[in-house]
């Protein structure tokens, strides 16, 4: 007899268009969480900040997030930082040049945007090290964008409390 598998809650906001211009904060996780992307180190350097340490894996991760900064012209990345076994990023979708902005689901910014980030690691590391699936957050207002661009400087510092330790 088969067991049966956990039903999955949708992560994405049903009909909302992941390619309107707009930010989101997005998260990635490693595979059952493995602490594969950085060590990080406390007590060092000016004010005791945390020092983070990125693994081969974690240096991958960087280039690429920075490479498809560079190639995708409606997007930036504002804020980012790589913790130990995820990734949280601040995107900023820009509006086009009058386009069409009701693209195939499938093409949409970010889901594509996050599909090519882990298909381009893996083909580097030889396997999937990623978690099926990542949490994103539409950014309501300037007050929210501060907040997670605070909760993104910060989580080095708090590693130990994270909801991810």
């Amino acid at each position: 007899m088969q067991s049966k598998l956990p039903q999955r809650k949708p992560t994405r906001l049903k009909h909302y268009n992941y390619s309107n211009a707009g930010a989101y904060f997005i998260t990635l996780c490693t595979q059952d969480r493995k602490r594969l992307l950085c060590d990080i180190s406390v007590g060092f350097g000016i004010y005791d900040e945390p020092k983070i340490i990125l693994s081969e894996y974690g240096n991958v991760a960087d280039r690429y997030i920075r490479k498809l900064s560079d190639e995708y012209d409606r997007i930036t990345i504002d804020h980012y930082v790589i913790m130990p076994n995820h990734i949280h990023m601040l995107i900023s979708i820009h509006k086009s040049d009058g386009a069409s902005q009701v693209p195939h689901p499938t093409n949409e910014t970010i889901p594509k945007f996050v599909s090519l980030f882990k298909r381009y690691c893996n083909r580097e590391f030889g396997y999937n090290i990623w978690q099926k699936s990542y949490n994103d957050h539409i950014i309501r207002d300037e007050k929210d964008y501060l907040n997670r661009w605070k909760y993104i400087e910060n989580n080095p510092a708090k590693w130990q409390e994270d909801d991810y330790y």
